[in-house]
């Protein structure tokens, strides 16, 4: 048994819009009315409070504030549930310091149970009336809950996570190697490149234009409220072409190969380099990765990662032999011991292909064309 979710367009109304940012208000005023209240408990006598303590005072916060108890309790509930997962990734440091939710950002709120869907489309919540939804596909499974949430460009969405029994196919197709880039998005070992579209690039200079439009209206007023809308909007457009985009490419190679070796980015460090930071940002590779691994899951295909200290495109994935004076800004290179000439891209991706998982030390001699190379049980010649 798996979880799969389904996203999909509500329309509420004037009164349901209200009452929406009311769910809104409230949950984000208790997330972070307890992430204030932890830090200063630590602050001040090294006491961590947790989801239980929390919920035991979320009972006295509802009494001090009443309006809080016009909206689904469950849902209050949830957000601690949030807050939680938010320290526990951060002090298993897969994320950073949890930060206070601005209404100015993406919102929203879940609703765990007592929610239901008529035979009209209609998403039937706890104290509302029913919402108007745009159901665009089949819901497979059993719901189990929902998340009501509003985009910085004042679209309403629903996503449903079921719980149902998730066929996943055997392995087949081939073996590839896969190197990202940003000249190019995606290279293949088998020499199918996958250009780079540059969505942010494209779109910066009318984001500039509407950025510089939104600093000079008065805060507070409709017209920056308008303004605000017109960048987010550009902002929704382009994530929405590199999600698209993104999921195309991961599909496709997902269904046609058995398994596909990459590069172990550190993304992290490569965004600090202030010249390449835009360009690193819009090609998005750790969510194309992630993407890769729940589809390979599913369509069969094993995603292995190299180490990412490996010199993939140095080594010439012919002979073995490593040019140490390889610089960036060459595209294409001759190897002095075999003579064949390689396309760098190609050349790193065919080497993720032949030493995937790490099994090869990083430092090795030189290879000749007369020494085969041996790794993974695979015996290459020079021929």
């Amino acid at each position: 048994m798996g979880n799969k979710a389904f996203k999909f367009r509500i329309y509420p109304n004037k009164e349901q819009s209200a009452f929406l940012a009311k769910c809104f208000g409230c949950s984000r005023f208790v997330y972070n009315h307890f992430l204030r209240l932890t830090t200063d408990a630590y602050a001040q006598s090294k006491k961590s409070l947790r989801y239980k303590e929390w919920a035991k005072l979320l009972v006295h916060l509802k009494s001090e504030f009443e309006w809080l108890t016009e909206v689904n309790s469950q849902s209050l509930q949830q957000t601690l549930k949030d807050l939680e997962s938010a320290f526990t990734r951060f002090f298993k440091k897969l994320g950073g310091f949890p930060n206070l939710k601005k209404r100015s950002h993406r919102q929203s709120f879940r609703v765990p149970q007592h929610f239901s869907i008529d035979e009209n489309g209609f998403l039937k919540l706890p104290k509302m009336t029913p919402l108007r939804m745009v159901i665009h596909r089949e819901i497979l499974g059993t719901p189990k809950s929902v998340t009501i949430s509003k985009t910085p460009s004042g679209k309403y969405y629903a996503c449903i996570v079921t719980e149902l029994d998730i066929a996943h196919a055997p392995l087949n197709g081939n073996k590839i190697g896969l190197d990202l880039g940003l000249k190019e998005f995606a290279i293949a070992s088998n020499g199918e490149k996958f250009e780079n579209p540059r969505y942010f690039h494209k779109s910066l200079r009318r984001l500039k234009i509407r950025q510089r439009r939104l600093s000079r209206k008065h805060k507070g007023s409709s017209n920056r409220k308008k303004s605000r809308l017109s960048v987010a909007r550009i902002h929704e457009k382009v994530a929405n072409q590199r999600q698209d985009y993104q999921h195309k490419i991961s599909l496709k190679l997902t269904c046609e190969n058995q398994a596909i070796s990459v590069e172990s980015l550190n993304i992290k460090g490569m965004v600090k380099n202030r010249k390449l930071v835009k360009q690193i940002s819009d090609v998005a590779w750790g969510n194309f990765l992630t993407m890769l691994e729940y589809k390979g899951d599913i369509y069969g295909c094993e995603i292995c990662y190299v180490d990412r200290f490996f010199p993939s495109s140095k080594r010439c994935s012919h002979c073995g032999y490593i040019k140490e004076d390889l610089t960036l800004s060459i595209r294409e290179w001759e190897c002095p011991e075999c003579k064949k000439v390689w396309d760098r891209d190609i050349n790193a991706a065919l080497n993720l292909m032949f030493f995937s998982e790490s099994k090869i030390p990083l430092e090795e001699g030189k290879f000749t064309p007369e020494q085969p190379v041996e790794r993974l049980g695979i015996t290459r010649s020079s021929g």
